[in-house]
């Protein structure tokens, strides 16, 4: 085998961030850790991965094999992670044959750590504005766990998948399903309700987004774009998902099964009793 040039760059698994409960008591929570990482093979971008970052050189070296853009490691001569500019630098010995062809036919996937809009968007999130004016309450969020939970849904059925729903929260301190979509990648289920949303010319200002996967920073900064003010996961989020929140002011809302939750980001919109 020819010798390697690797780095040894992994990054913290989890990271501790402190939650309010349904209590309102406050207590510290790991969470798993997200990075974007940027795949340059022979100083030409590939594309950006958001990754837990514990093994960032077997990822870029594990992706280039499936995506055959390689057939064997013995093609490359280093792979070199730098966090401080998030990239992972590629080089091989004698370039890949048909690079551009072969990703200039990309197809999006229905895989959940992998994304390309990052870059952009992290630019535009500063312009995002979130309604203050609007609340919910602990009934209210109980009433969005348990429409969920009621659905007649494939995951029941079959596993496997992910669900998303849209709620609008109503006077009596209950909320109204609007939608609900389940498919394979949580990402193709929120961008149907954008799309539902759109079509049906539904403004997300008031509204609560609830997903079964974990918040991370592509889930946030979708809601944000949908103009949605609460975000209620069951699952768990990752720190770049908890940082963006911060950062565009959505309440969210993890671990959120029957009538336990933690809340994250978001503070002024909850209202622990009606």
């Amino acid at each position: 085998m020819t010798h390697l040039l690797l780095s040894n760059a992994a990054r913290p698994a989890t990271f501790t961030v402190t939650a309010m409960n349904q209590e309102g008591a406050r207590e510290p929570i790991a969470i798993a850790g997200e990075h974007p990482l940027t795949l340059y093979v022979d100083r030409q971008e590939l594309l950006t991965v958001m990754t837990l970052g514990a093994a960032p050189e077997a990822l870029a070296i594990g992706y280039l094999l499936n995506q055959r853009l390689i057939q064997s490691v013995n093609e490359l001569a280093s792979v070199q992670v730098d966090w401080d500019t998030g990239a992972c630098a590629i080089t091989t010995h004698n370039g890949l044959k048909n690079f551009a062809e072969k990703i200039s036919k990309r197809t999006r996937t229905t895989g959940c750590g992998e994304g390309t809009v990052f870059g952009d968007l992290m630019e535009e999130i500063d312009d995002i504005k979130l309604r203050n004016d609007v609340f919910i309450t602990g009934e209210q969020l109980a009433s969005v766990q348990e429409g969920v939970r009621h659905r007649d849904t494939i995951y029941k059925t079959s596993g496997a998948v992910h669900g998303c729903a849209l709620f609008g929260l109503n006077s009596t301190f209950g909320a109204d399903l609007l939608y609900f979509v389940e498919d394979v990648g949580r990402h193709n289920a929120v961008d149907a309700i954008a799309g539902h949303m759109a079509l049906d010319h539904v403004d997300g200002s008031d509204k609560v987004f609830y997903t079964t996967g974990r918040l991370t920073s592509e889930m946030v900064m979708k809601c944000a774009q949908m103009r949605i003010p609460f975000l209620v996961s069951r699952s768990g989020l990752t720190k770049m998902g908890y940082d963006v929140a911060q950062r565009v002011g959505i309440t969210m809302f993890g671990r959120a099964i029957n009538t336990r939750f933690l809340l994250f980001t978001g503070e002024h919109r909850l209202a622990l009793r009606a």
